[in-house]
């Protein structure tokens, strides 16, 4: 099987040729941080793209894009900062959830439902409630974030991506074989279409 490790990015369907063997894909997802200067409780979204950028234009292409996908960035109100999200995400790991499915919850709360995931308690109740973790985990989960655990290990795992892969930005994603073993892997950046993922898979596997 192959793994294709992606630096967080918008969610993207894709699809396999319907002539090609069934094969496996696993998904793992890192971390990466844009700002890590961004105001630890976030900043309001037009606010900050005002102040970075000069406003939020930039983001037209990437709704108009997202909408033929299904991820309508409805309702987009705040810029996060993301270290305690991606304390979520390895706490959520290590109580069995899968990086794709916490990343996906926590998107779906901050582009469709406006939630400010730079919060503890927001975070807290889209681990409890929307990863199922239950409210057996809700006072473990809000110490783990507050304390900070995990956070250290967050910030390795993003310095190791940038000193292995020169990742300066997101999306950016790594296809290999599971394990490493055959070759080099494909690393490439910015929002791909099915068919890249598609071309990249066969040649892996042709070379099985």
């Amino acid at each position: 099987s192959n793994s294709t490790s992606s630096y967080p990015a918008t969610t993207t369907s894709s699809s396999s040729s319907s002539s090609a063997p069934p094969k496996q894909v696993a998904v793992t997802w890192k971390p990466y941080m844009i700002d890590p200067g961004t105001n630890p409780t976030g900043e309001e979204f037009e606010a900050y793209n005002q102040r970075r950028w000069g406003g939020s234009g930039w983001t037209r292409d990437l709704k108009t894009q997202g909408r033929k996908i299904g991820a309508t960035f409805q309702n987009w109100k705040w810029w996060p900062h993301t270290l305690k999200a991606h304390q979520l995400v390895l706490y959520s790991q290590d109580k069995g959830v899968d990086s794709h499915t916490s990343n996906a919850a926590i998107f779906h709360a901050l582009y469709e439902d406006g939630v400010n995931v730079s919060l503890v308690e927001e975070l807290v109740k889209i681990g409890v409630h929307d990863l199922g973790l239950g409210e057996e985990c809700e006072e473990e989960l809000k110490m783990y974030l507050e304390q900070d655990y995990g956070a250290e290990e967050v910030k390795r795992e993003i310095e190791r991506g940038r000193r292995r892969y020169d990742i300066s930005g997101v999306p950016f994603f790594i296809v290999e074989r599971e394990g490493g073993g055959g070759g080099r892997p494909y690393g490439f950046s910015g929002a791909q279409s099915s068919s890249t993922f598609c071309r990249i898979f066969e040649e892996l596997y042709a070379e099985e």
